[in-house]
């Protein structure tokens, strides 16, 4: 089976959603700190390996050596997010399931002629939602299972 991998547009989530966005306006490292946060809660409840790709300056790119953390890339001076994305996708398109996720059409449109699949802003809360939703059923299942245990004499 091939390598699932998600390639993020950051800023076009954080302005398509509307708690983002309002957190964006505020402080603007703290929208991405939380897109990053519940970037890494879809990975970790799913078989994704999740990148996502900011515009600008920002924190340094994260630590590729751990596998556990998504991978966090700023665009340099010059380069644009689109370009980062566009590059991740025509290298790993080929030989891993890549999807991009971003609203902007035409990033779509060559992501997908590299061999990726695209979804929308709306398409990615939903699968976050839907993993969010996944991890709460087990967590209400473990703490029902736990309740049913004997005591320890």
């Amino acid at each position: 089976m091939k390598q699932k991998i998600l390639i993020v547009d950051g800023h076009s989530m954080i302005f398509r959603w509307p708690d983002l966005a309002a957190r964006h306006a505020a402080h603007p490292a703290a929208a991405r700190e939380e897109l990053v946060r519940r970037l890494t809660a879809l990975q970790d409840n799913s078989d994704y390996m999740v990148a996502v790709v900011f515009d600008g300056k920002g924190a340094a790119p994260s630590n590729a050596s751990d596998p556990r953390r998504i991978k966090v890339f700023y665009s340099k001076s010059g380069q644009t997010a689109d370009a980062i994305i566009e590059r991740l996708a025509a290298k790993y398109a080929p030989a891993c399931d890549v999807t991009v996720a971003t609203d902007d059409h035409l990033e779509r449109l060559t992501a997908e002629s590299f061999g990726a699949t695209s979804i929308s802003s709306d398409q990615l809360r939903s699968e976050i939602q839907a993993g969010e939703q996944s991890v709460r059923l087990a967590i209400s299942q473990l703490r029902r299972n736990a309740r049913r245990l004997p005591r320890e004499p």
